[in-house]
């Protein structure tokens, strides 16, 4: 249950990134920054001994959504950057 909210918190986070149009170009590549990140992030807060993967914890989700954020925006920043850098 504590993986199925860390995957639930990087689709709110990509979906969310969906919404700024800003830098958006492809979506492939924000998707999968923000599994990656969001799944880190929970064995992280795992580590950190606030969740597990096994129960959902409220603040390993919050972790793992503040990390999908991140990672997308990330992604935004430097697909926005390569985009106007060679111009």
């Amino acid at each position: 249950m504590g993986a199925a909210l860390w995957l639930a918190a990087a689709l709110v986070a990509f979906a969310a990134a969906r919404l700024i149009p800003r830098g958006r170009r492809g979506w492939l590549a924000e998707l999968v920054a923000a599994l990656v990140v969001a799944i880190a992030a929970g064995f992280a807060a795992t580590a950190l001994d606030f969740g597990g993967w096994a129960e959902p914890e409220p603040r390993a989700g919050l972790f793992a959504l503040l990390a999908a954020f991140a990672a997308t925006g990330f992604v935004r920043l430097v697909t926005f950057w390569r985009a106007h850098a060679l111009n």
